[in-house]
Parts: C-alpha cells; structure tokens; sequence
C-alpha cells in the first residue's frame, strides 16, 4: 500500500489523490478510511474529514472561503459516483465510493465495539432525539457521548468557545457534524485545533439514519442518481442547486478529462 494513505504528515498536494476540478480528493479505500479515523480519534487528535460531492467540488471552485477549508481538509472523500468516476477515469481505477451516511453506520459500529464515546452535532433536537434512540437500537453499547442542535445563525465566539469545551469535557473521539454544504466544513475547519477529536461532516446523514428522510434507492445510488432521488423528494430547494452545479460539473468534469487524455 502506497506510504501515502497514511494520511498523518503529508501535505494534502502530496498525498495519495488526485483534483476533481480543483479540489483534492484523497483515492482512499473503505479499510483505510476507518482505519486512519480510528488512529486519528485514538490519539485525541484534533482533525477534519470532508465528504465530497458533486455540490461540494463545484463550490469550492466559485466560494473561495470554502474551496480553503475543503483543501485545508485532512481528508476528503469521494462522495457521488460522479465524483468517484472522475477518480477511476484519472488514475484510481478501483476508487470506491466513501459517503456520508455509510461512513457513519460502519465507523459507529466499530465504535460500539471499541467502547469508543461519540458525540452529534447540528439539526434539530427532535432529530437528535430520535437518532439517538434509532442508533441505540441498532448498537446498543454504542456510547453517545452527547448531542448539540446549535441555533439556525452564525454562533459567536463565545458559544463557539462554550460548544468546545463541552465536546472536549464530554470526552468524545469522533463527532459527526450534520449541519449541511458549505455549513459543517466551514464549522469544521474553524475548530480544528480547539476541538480535541475527529469531525466528519455528515450531511444529511443524521436525517437518513433518524428515518426522517428517505434515502434514494441502493440501485439509485449505484447509478449516480441520488441527486435526482433527492431532487424529486426537495424540488423547491434543490432544482436551482442541481441545475447549477451538476452543468458547471460536466462541463468541468470534461475539460478536465480531455486534458488528462491529452497528456498520457
């Protein structure tokens, strides 16, 4: 295995990966993925993993602030089968896809098995509640460390400091963050240092997982149609998303492919 997956000392730029546009997305296996969260969070180290998407790397190309934090990022991953083609068409042939709501379900249950504390942040507190019930139905010696739904407006500084301090005293290794694109990453990247665990910014796992939202069907998600599961479940939210990002990504998506047959 390439000495780069290891993921611990390498700038992003030299670690095992490759740019979807402009963002770097780490070619990382299922295996490895749990494997180094796990080291992270047993180290209490404080650190940031973005899911990456579609959405994601079309808006880290227009939205400077963000494109920052998905490349200031310790890891990102292909989320979206758009995205994870891109990797195989690029030099990754065997990319698997690592998203959101899978991510949580397979590291929760190794960290029932571990005895390892986790704690949930964002949504609301009915959302929490029935997740937190769901999960321990599923993982009944999961250890959930605690919850948070923070206000819908930006936070000051002071309960930034306050919310710190109550995950650090909690004693949480690993704390899902499901606050939505661009939100979670711009929370993440301004409490890596202050939080002492791994953040992973979720999405709408916490919806998924509750039974407050629908996931698209697995043959759906196989296919790279979730987006338009989604879109068919939110239109009014997410026509005028869809509609941007997914032309600006093809458009992007094939530029970049014919420039990289270009120079093989």
């Amino acid at each position: 295995m390439n000495s780069k997956y290891l993921l611990d000392s390498a700038p992003r730029s030299e670690q095992y990966g490759a740019r979807v546009l402009d963002c770097f997305i780490d070619a990382v296996s299922w295996q490895t993925t749990l494997q180094t969260l796990q080291r992270w969070s047993q180290r209490r180290e404080s650190r940031y993993v973005c899911i990456c998407n579609v959405h994601s790397v079309v808006t880290g190309r227009r939205d400077p602030a963000f494109g920052h934090a998905l490349e200031n990022a310790d890891m990102c991953t292909a989320d979206g089968m758009p995205v994870t083609w891109m990797l195989r068409h690029i030099g990754f042939p065997g990319q698997q896809r690592i998203n959101g709501p899978d991510l949580m379900w397979r590291y929760l249950a190794q960290a029932e098995q571990r005895g390892e504390p986790v704690f949930f942040y964002g949504n609301t507190e009915d959302t929490l509640a029935t997740l937190s019930a769901r999960l321990l139905q599923a993982f009944p010696r999961l250890q959930i460390a605690g919850t948070y739904s923070p206000p819908f407006r930006p936070l000051t500084a002071a309960e930034d400091t306050a919310i710190a301090a109550r995950i650090n005293a909690s004693g949480a290794r690993v704390v899902f963050v499901s606050l939505g694109c661009p939100k979670q990453e711009l929370w993440m990247a301004s409490m890596r240092g202050r939080i002492e665990a791994v953040m992973i910014g979720v999405g709408a796992a916490f919806d998924y997982h509750a039974g407050t939202l629908k996931r698209a069907p697995l043959w759906m998600q196989q296919r790279g149609l979730e987006w338009f599961y989604r879109l068919c479940t939110e239109p009014r939210r997410l026509w005028k998303r869809y509609l941007v990002t997914n032309s600006l990504f093809i458009a992007g998506a094939l530029r970049q492919l014919l420039l990289h047959k270009f120079k093989r």
